[in-house]
């Protein structure tokens, strides 16, 4: 498997796909803990907000590799 993809010509990271995917999904799972009022049980939401994040994209990354 190459680190890129061919689209149209133009050659795009794996990263970013995985990295927009990931975004998506971290999306829904930012407004389902907002609406359950998870947030307010957390000191520092930005931190809490890029650990998931990260654990999203790798999450990604894992199931969609090879």
């Amino acid at each position: 498997m190459t680190g890129e993809i061919d689209l149209y010509g133009v050659f795009v990271p794996v990263l970013l796909v995985h990295a927009v995917l990931a975004f998506v999904l971290f999306s829904a799972l930012r407004l389902v803990l907002t609406v359950t009022g998870f947030y307010r049980l957390i000191w520092h939401r930005p931190l809490v907000d890029v650990s998931l994040f990260v654990i999203v994209l790798a999450t990604v990354a894992a199931n969609l590799q090879g």
